[in-house]
């Protein structure tokens, strides 16, 4: 069985408005934007003569990535994204919410050709389905208190402080791992351990750097916090990135995903959407 492969559901609404209110000037200087693309790499334009539109499907409960607004549109990070690839490659597109437990069966029954809704490329799903490239990652971060004493997170300086994080997580095996010093402090959810960190429960939380830097944008952080050290990428423990879903006969709709992607990072667009929805950057 393959396993919802995403994080917390990250923001409610209001907090999602808040999180979307900076410019993208004023986000600039909060963070750069991640390139996952070799700049030196031209990939071919493959031949999409026979294919009239692209149908992505997606689900709308999990903002910023995906989400309806109050009209019933489409919305966020990975419904941008798909429209930016229809544009570069000139090709009609259209994007459908379906219920996020049935999308891999939707698209390897034919019901759409691609699924842009940060599903996880773990083994299992890879024997069901392919991806492209990775467009996004969601690397580990430590977050402090912008009153802590902390100026930096390594293993050093956070020995014998107590560091929170979400019982049974990544994070948790990550931190005993490689910060051995650091005293553990496991909460139920992501949730508890942001007011922990908030009310200087503990000297630092490590999480999820996605999450963690959407919280930090809005409303509900009151500005308390900021990253410290990282990001954390190590994909035995995070991943190895989100891609979109195509399936396995689809080379040609991949590689042409693939190159428009390359492509929107390479002329500035990918950055803009990125920062649109990710004020505070997460690597």
């Amino acid at each position: 069985m393959w396993i919802r492969g995403r994080l917390h559901k990250i923001i409610a609404m209001p907090l999602l408005a808040a999180c979307l209110a900076p410019g993208i000037a004023e986000a600039a200087e909060r963070g750069p934007a991640p390139s996952f693309w070799d700049p030196g790499l031209h990939l071919e334009r493959p031949d999409l003569s026979a294919l009239r539109a692209i149908r992505f499907l997606t689900d709308d409960d999990y903002p910023p990535l995906d989400f309806a607004l109050a009209d019933g549109s489409l919305s966020g990070f990975n419904v941008d994204i798909a429209r930016a690839i229809c544009e570069e490659l000139h090709i009609g597109c259209t994007i459908q919410a379906r219920r996020w437990d049935t999308l891999i069966d939707s698209l390897e029954t034919g019901k759409g050709d691609a699924v842009i809704a940060s599903i996880a490329g773990n083994a299992a799903v890879r024997e069901r389905i392919d991806f492209t490239q990775p467009y996004y990652q969601t690397p580990a971060r430590f977050a402090a208190r912008k009153d802590s004493p902390l100026v930096d997170a390594t293993p050093a300086t956070l020995a014998g402080r107590s560091v929170g994080v979400v019982a049974g997580s990544a994070h948790q095996s990550y931190l005993a791992t490689f910060f051995p010093g650091a005293t553990a402090k496991p909460y139920p959810s992501f949730a508890a351990l942001h007011d922990a960190l908030k009310a200087g429960a503990i000297d630092a939380a490590f999480a999820d750097g996605l999450s963690l830097a959407v919280w930090l944008a809005g409303e509900s952080s009151g500005d308390c916090c900021a990253f410290k050290g990282g990001p954390y990428t190590e994909s035995r423990f995070f991943g190895e990135g989100v891609g979109i879903a195509v399936r396995k006969e689809d080379a040609d709709l991949r590689r042409a995903m693939d190159w428009a992607l390359a492509r929107l990072a390479a002329r500035g667009d990918y950055a803009e959407i990125y920062l649109k929805y990710f004020p505070v950057g997460f690597y």
